[in-house]
């Protein structure tokens, strides 16, 4: 396995965030398809499917209830007393999904990353606060696993799931050959759209305009969609804590640079004719 050469300990606390060389091994080593045959056997066949409780135990429901979907028995899949209803795409080392537990605490939030040893990390991070916050059970509400939204979004969440989604310092792609791999586009659009509840919201952030400008167009020309007022976004908790939590955040601060914000409502789908 390529990647962090750091024995596994110095990865496991909150009190020891990546390196600058951690950081920069996973960034060179992003993408580069480490695994990456493995994920659709590894992503449920439906959101009924998914087993939650692997990653909240705290939320495990104490008389889980069997359900059937086709020739598919459920039976054996632990339910947990709440759906999971935020998801962070492309969590990277985790800032925002800790920082959105003490400010989300009733809500169970899902970080989803594709790189394998990010993953690890934020995993380990994660057990490492649960851990060290036993008492007061905080951190129990936030998880992180290894997944392709790109492909399998609709695998891990049933329509009208979601209240909010995070779409966080997205890789921009800058070659025109490459928009086509952002993570905003229309085929995407419609597939949030499927897992968002009407009245959710998408949270976009980045530090590069252009890509800033392309989400916008994106989201505001499709149907489902439609802009957030500043004044609104300017009061949301979620999007002052978006500002500072997570780690391309705070090296945007770091450096001096400009954070681009643009948040969309899903809207309800019109009757039927």
């Amino acid at each position: 396995m390529s990647g962090l050469n750091l024995p596994r300990t110095q990865t496991m606390t909150s009190q020891q965030p990546p390196t600058k060389r951690q950081k920069r091994e996973e960034y060179r080593n992003a993408h580069k398809g480490e695994g990456l045959d493995e994920l659709p056997k590894k992503s449920p066949a439906s959101p009924v499917l998914m087993d939650w409780a692997t990653h909240y135990p705290a939320y495990v429901a104490t008389k889980p209830g069997p359900e059937q979907l086709g020739e598919v028995s459920t039976s054996e899949v632990r339910s947990l007393d709440r759906e999971v209803t935020v998801a962070d795409i492309g969590c990277g080392f985790g800032g925002l999904l800790v920082g959105l537990a003490s400010k989300l605490p009733e809500e169970l939030i899902i970080g989803m990353e594709i790189r394998m040893q990010v993953t690890e990390f934020v995993q380990d991070r994660i057990k490492a606060l649960r851990n060290q916050n036993s008492t007061s059970h905080l951190y129990q509400n936030i998880a992180c696993l290894r997944a392709n939204t790109m492909k399998f979004l609709p695998n891990f969440f049933r329509q009208a799931q979601l209240t909010k989604i995070f779409l966080c310092f997205p890789d921009p792609h800058f070659k025109a050959r490459k928009h086509k791999a952002r993570i905003v586009s229309p085929t995407l659009n419609s597939e949030y759209a499927f897992v968002m509840k009407p009245g959710g919201i998408v949270y976009t952030i980045t530090d590069v305009e252009d890509l800033h400008k392309w989400m916008a167009q994106h989201f505001e020309e499709h149907p489902s969609f439609q802009r957030v007022g500043k004044a609104e976004e300017s009061e949301d908790d979620c999007v002052a804590t978006m500002l500072v939590e997570t780690e391309e955040g705070k090296k945007v601060e770091r450096n001096k640079g400009e954070k681009f914000v643009a948040c969309f409502r899903r809207l309800q789908d019109p009757p039927w004719p």
